[in-house]
């Protein structure tokens, strides 16, 4: 199935359950922002619209600038908080693909992620690890790698007996011969990406972040969900 197909048959689930989607949509979002907004405040580094006030009365911020009220306990805090962000980026990709699924979905979904906390938090840290490692030899075989371990989240929802390293594992095998495929639809949405990032960093009020991520993140979400479920396929068959 092309990109082009999965994206029209996630914006066709989308219009048929716009509604619902969009609410829990919003509560995804704001709850990600929230957290990753808390976080940086909390480690003492300056926020974005701080920076944007600056720039804008010609002032261009330093390293002693950004880091000026940096605190190690709240540091550690912030940390503790950026880490709670894997757990509901799992929820809305379980929610997803119950979503392109067409089974039962409920906003228990979201906090999927708490019940497989261990699981979830283990697969983030050992992937980014691997990513950075990668990444130190080049920015390519960084890129490689964070498209081969892309599945490991829906390999523990499919079977959430399966530990971190095995669903590693498994998508490292799933992704063989797909990366590139899946590569090429997140191209197809960085117009999209590009524009969300402008108004997360133009805009000092949370509750205005989501305006063009209630849209992006379920389509992207769903896109995503229908890649994972069409490269299962491939593999049973």
């Amino acid at each position: 199935m092309t990109g082009s197909l999965l994206k029209k048959n996630a914006r066709k689930l989308i219009f048929n359950n716009a509604l619902y989607i969009f609410l829990f949509s919003l509560l995804y979002v704001a709850l990600t922002s929230v957290i990753s907004r808390s976080a940086i405040r909390l480690s003492g580094i300056i926020g974005f619209d701080e920076i944007n006030s600056r720039l804008a009365a010609g002032e261009l911020p330093g390293l002693s600038i950004l880091f000026s009220n940096f605190n190690y306990f709240w540091f550690f805090i912030g940390v503790m908080m950026f880490l709670i962000q894997p757990l509901f980026d799992f929820g809305f990709i379980n929610y997803c693909l119950k979503t392109v699924r067409k089974e039962k979905t409920s906003i228990k979904n979201l906090f999927a992620g708490l019940i497989f906390f261990t699981k979830v938090i283990s697969i983030f840290l050992i992937t980014s690890l691997y990513i950075i490692l990668w990444s130190t030899l080049l920015l390519i075989p960084g890129i490689v790698a964070s498209y081969r371990y892309r599945q490991a989240y829906y390999i523990l929802i499919d079977d959430p007996r399966k530990g971190a390293l095995q669903c590693i594992s498994e998508s490292c095998l799933m992704m063989n011969g797909k990366k590139l495929d899946l590569l090429t639809i997140d191209i197809s949405f960085l117009g999209w990406i590009a524009l969300d990032l402008l108004i997360f960093l133009v805009t000092p009020l949370p509750f205005a972040v989501p305006v063009v991520s209630l849209w992006l993140s379920p389509y992207l979400g769903l896109t995503r969900a229908a890649f994972y479920e069409n490269s299962v396929s491939d593999v049973a068959v």
